[in-house]
C-alpha cells in the first residue's frame, strides 16, 4: 500500500487523534494512573483540550498519549503518523534533515522525534522467543561499524578495535535480532546465544573461532569465507551466512549513507530501526500501512527524554 498523503490522518488532528486511540484503546480508553479499562469521561468543556478524558475510578485525567513516546510533545499528532509512516517504510532510513524539511520543524525536533519513533520500534525486553527451534536454522555473524569515540583521524580508523561491534542472529524465513556489544569475544557472543537461540536450532556461522564449542545448539556448521561462500552441509542442509550479509549491507548503506554518523549512546536505537524494517518485511506479510500501525501499536510504556536520548 502507498503513502497516501490526503488521508486525514495526516491533515486533520481530530482524525489522528482517533486513528492512535482505535489501535491503542481497542476495547475502550485505558487510565494510564489506574489501568481500568473503558471506565473514562470524555472532557468536553471549552477550556479542555481536545481527546483528554477523566477516569472515574481514579478522578485522574489523561490522553492517548500519556505513557508514550508521544507524552508532552507539542508536536501535532498529524506530524508524528506522517514522520512514522516516512520512518518505517523508507529501506535504508530517512535522515532528520529530510524530516525537518518535509514536515516543517527544527532539525533538533526532527532528530529527536526519529529517536523516540525508533525507541517504539524496539520490542519489551523479555518479550521475544527465543529464535530457531527444531528442524530451524539461525545464522550468526558480527559486523563493525565506525568508531566507538566519534574520532575521524587515521589513527581512530585503523583497525577494529575502535569501532563499534555488533553481533546479528537471524532465523532462516524469519527475523533478525541485532545486539550492540562492548566486546566481541567469545564469551559475549556466547551469551548472546545462549539467550536469544533455541538450543534444538541448527546455528551457521562463519569460519570465526567465536562461535566454535559453545556447546548451546544442537548442530553447529560453519563456512569458511577464505575460501567459499556457500557449501553443502548435511542432511540437505545450505550452509552460509547470506541472509545476515544482505541485512549488513542494508545496514551499513543506511547509516553511512543516510545517517552519515552515529555516537554509541544512539546505536542500539538505530538496530532496533534496522531489525523492525527486516521483521517487518514484505516476505513476512505486511505492507508499508501495517508496518507503520506496529509502530503505533508499540508506543506505550517507552517514554524518552531528550536528556536519556544522549545518555551511554
Amino acid at each position: 500500500m502507498t503513502l497516501n498523503l490526503k488521508d486525514p490522518i495526516y491533515n486533520d488532528e481530530s482524525h489522528a487523534r482517533k486513528h492512535l486511540e482505535a489501535l491503542q484503546w481497542p476495547h475502550g480508553p485505558v487510565c494510564p494512573h489506574c489501568g481500568v479499562i473503558d471506565e473514562a469521561t470524555l472532557l468536553e468543556g471549552k477550556s479542555t483540550r481536545p481527546g483528554v478524558y477523566k477516569c472515574r475510578p481514579c478522578q485522574k485525567p489523561f490522553s492517548v498519549t500519556v505513557g508514550t513516546v508521544f507524552e508532552r510533545s507539542k508536536i501535532p499528532l498529524t506530524k508524528w503518523l506522517l514522520a512514522t509512516e516516512l520512518l518505517t517504510s523508507s529501506k535504508k532510513g530517512i535522515s532528520a534533515h529530510q524530516i525537518h524539511r518535509m514536515l516543517g520543524v527544527t532539525y533538533k525536533t526532527a532528530w529527536f522525534m526519529m529517536h523516540r519513533i525508533r525507541e517504539a520500534m524496539a520490542p519489551a525486553k523479555g518479550s521475544e522467543p527465543p529464535l530457531g527451534g527444531a528442524g530451524k536454522i539461525v545464522e550468526a555473524d558480527e559486523t563493525y561499524i565506525g568508531t566507538a569515540d566519534g574520532k575521524r583521524g587515521k589513527k581512530a580508523w585503523g583497525g577494529m578495535g575502535h569501532k563499534m561491534k555488533i553481533v546479528s542472529l537471524v532465523e532462516r524465513g524469519g527475523k533478525v535480532r541485532s545486539k550492540r556489544v562492548k566486546d566481541a569475544t567469545k564469551l559475549a557472543i556466547k551469551d548472546i546465544i545462549r539467550d536469544n537461540v533455541h538450543p534444538s536450532s541448527v546455528l551457521h556461522t562463519d569460519g570465526s573461532g567465536l562461535y566454535t564449542n559453545t556447546g548451546l545448539v544442537r548442530i553447529h556448521e560453519a563456512v569458511d569465507h577464505n575460501k567459499e561462500y556457500v557449501r553443502a552441509g548435511k542432511a540437505g542442509r545450505t550452509v552460509h551466512t547470506n541472509t545476515l550479509e544482505g541485512f549488513f549491507s542494508v545496514f551499513k548503506r543506511g547509516m553511512v549513507g543516510t545517517y552519515q554518523h552515529c555516537g554509541e549512546q544512539h546505536l542500539d536505537r538505530y538496530l532496533a530501526e534496522f531489525d523492525f524494517r527486516a521483521n517487518t518485511r514484505t516476505a513476512l506479510g505486511f505492507d508499508d500501512a501495517m508496518r507503520a500501525q506496529k509502530v503505533l501499536e508499540g508506543i506505550n510504556g517507552k517514554r524518552l527524554t531528550y536528556r536519556r536520548t544522549n545518555e551511554a
